[in-house]
């Protein structure tokens, strides 16, 4: 993969000749020890970490185009990054896609670097995430703690995915973890989702010591399979392949979230006849590869 002379890494060295001498200064001063701080922090259960890291790192007053020119010097040794990592072809063959979508991006952007956006490209420029699909990423290390489970069990939610639980392993990781990305998404439908999940088989498939592959959303939640029955194969699609699933409960987030893009299931929440859920998505490696090879398969 080598973008050094195309369009995009033209774009990138174009945010970089836009700073002030200062900004870039800082830029070539922090892109280093950033990178690192983020790595360290990426096992984290919350995938903002990296970027806080970074921000920490930062001074006080810098700017969101000091930002923009960590991600942009970043993208430049994206390619030998991802390459260094030996990534199955299927993660590889997407990286064009995505890094011509950050290009643009980049390219337009002033203002206020929107968190979400800024913690997603830290992400993916340093390879802490990989692309799965047209619009989700995977990251590459988090942790599944038994202490989400024991909450399930202890909630009353039942004991099912706290015998799956200990028949992963337990404590094995680390786990990939899917994430959407708001800004593109084209591949948010079933063929796209499919495509992620096969994404993270073919990841596991090349690392043994992975555990296998977890999700975190409203749309894991029962009651949608009724209320928006064309989101029910986000939760069905990784069930009927092996996946299993633990409450997390409620939250303005999910309220949030699961009221957006829907008229119709905001009225619900709105009348208090539904009230949003996030669940954590678990999907053992065994069942996950097994999963895709029967994909594949036809």
């Amino acid at each position: 993969m080598d973008m050094h002379l195309s369009p995009d890494a033209a774009v990138f060295h174009a945010v970089l000749a836009r700073l002030s001498p200062d900004d870039r200064a800082r830029v070539d001063a922090t892109a280093a020890p950033a990178a690192k701080k983020a790595a360290e922090a990426a096992p984290h259960w919350d995938f903002e970490m990296p970027a806080k890291a970074v921000d920490a790192l930062l001074d006080a007053d810098a700017s969101d185009d000091v930002r923009r020119g960590l991600v942009a010097a970043w993208a430049l040794q994206l390619p030998d990054r991802a390459a260094a990592m030996r990534l199955p072809a299927e993660v590889m063959a997407l990286y064009p896609y995505w890094i011509e979508q950050l290009a643009a991006f980049l390219d337009k952007a002033e203002g206020e670097y929107v968190f979400d956006h800024w913690s997603k490209d830290v992400r993916f420029t340093l390879a802490l995430s990989v692309p799965g699909a047209k619009s989700q990423v995977i990251d590459l290390s988090s942790p599944v703690g038994p202490g989400q489970i024991v909450k399930h069990v202890r909630d009353g939610w039942g004991l099912t995915p706290l015998f799956r639980y200990l028949a992963t392993g337990a404590k094995r990781e680390p786990w990939l973890e899917v994430h959407t990305e708001s800004r593109w998404l084209r591949g948010f439908n079933e063929d796209g989702w499919n495509e992620a999940w096969a994404t993270a088989a073919e990841l596991c498939r090349a690392r043994p010591e992975l555990a296998g592959m977890i999700g975190s959303s409203w749309f894991y939640d029962p009651p949608l399979t009724e209320i928006s029955p064309r989101l029910a194969h986000l939760r069905l699609n990784p069930l009927n392949g092996g996946a299993f699933m633990v409450h997390q409960g409620p939250a303005p987030i999910h309220t949030e979230r699961a009221a957006t893009a829907s008229a119709s299931r905001k009225a619900l929440i709105d009348s208090g006849e539904y009230t949003a859920r996030s669940w954590l998505m678990i999907w053992p490696r065994k069942e996950l590869i097994a999963w895709a090879d029967r994909r594949k398969a036809g």
